[in-house]
């Protein structure tokens, strides 16, 4: 069941949880997201970057719309780090029901020119928009912050009413990537709660990623080389739920786990040749990961 982003936000409000929003690739990473979905009876979020999309083509945007259509659950397509008002409009043509404004790299005035433009269009037509206020660090896909700004609660609620945006992701201490800290990981849960009292807009932590130290290991086991990367504790996903924080994304998670299913079944079992014996495996690895994140955020309630 295919529906706009903000449906799904304003049931996870009422919850007092977080939506976990997953960014896929190919037909595994779909699948395994939607049988996580099925398993956990909990609505997701699937997510696309245009380079994502332009390494799968078109064909693969028409499977994407047509398989969420189908599903059982609510599920909304996301174009996640949009960075042209030319990118919203070709999500929202191609039957997307939320899109991320991503102009945070611009200074403020023209953030909110831009995606003030990219609200226009799509509330005109019953889409969802992200915005975001703040600079990650880190690098995933075409995403890099080199220098990391954390987002300003008073700027958050100017931009807010100035945009009208149904979503804000906010720079709170989190990365993209797989080497989201050095140290002890650290997020600003009290700049969490400054913005959430001051925004109307459901709040959105990128950069999330577990980076799960057994899928670490796993991965390294078989030839991998990911010494130090650590992501986001799941206490902290929860307390960062706790506090204001409606959807969180996951991209590296998924990544580790295709990469170390894929490794070692290639290396455990050298015979075999079939791509569906291959890449099945990575889809049950993904689906596995998903469902841990998704029952994390399920659990990141008051009370």
């Amino acid at each position: 069941m295919l529906v706009p982003m903000r449906e799904i936000l304003e049931a996870m409000d009422r919850r007092r949880q977080a939506v976990a929003a997953f960014n896929v690739y190919n037909l595994e990473s779909l699948q395994a997201v939607l049988e996580a979905s099925r398993e956990t009876g909990a609505p997701v979020v699937v997510a696309t970057t245009p380079k994502a999309l332009r390494y799968a083509g078109e064909a693969f945007a028409a499977l994407l719309v047509e398989a969420l259509r189908n599903h059982s659950l609510p599920v909304a397509l996301h174009l996640d780090h949009g960075k042209t008002l030319e990118d919203v409009v070709w999500a929202i043509r191609h039957g997307w029901t939320s899109v991320m404004m991503d102009a945070s790299h611009l200074p403020f005035e023209e953030n909110v020119a831009l995606t003030r433009k990219a609200v226009e269009v799509a509330h005109a037509v019953g889409v969802t928009v992200e915005g975001e206020i703040g600079v990650l660090a880190g690098v995933e896909d075409d995403v890099q912050g080199d220098v990391p700004r954390f987002t300003d609660p008073e700027e958050a609620a100017r931009f807010v009413e100035a945009t009208g945006v149904d979503a804000l992701a906010v720079a709170v201490g989190t990365s993209h990537g797989a080497y989201k800290f050095k140290g002890e990981p650290r997020l600003d849960f009290d700049r969490i709660q400054a913005i959430r009292d001051r925004v109307p807009a459901y709040l959105v932590l990128h950069g999330a990623s577990g980076v799960p130290q057994d899928l670490v290991a796993r991965a390294e086991r078989y030839g991998a080389r990911l010494a130090e990367a650590r992501g986001v504790p799941d206490s902290m996903l929860q307390e960062a739920v706790r506090r204001g924080i409606r959807k969180v994304n996951t991209d590296t998670d998924l990544r580790l786990a295709f990469t170390a299913a894929v490794r070692a079944i290639l290396t455990e079992h050298p015979g075999v040749f079939d791509p569906r014996a291959i890449l099945g495996a990575a889809r049950e690895a993904m689906k596995e990961t998903a469902i841990h994140r998704i029952r994390v955020l399920q659990g990141g309630m008051h009370g």
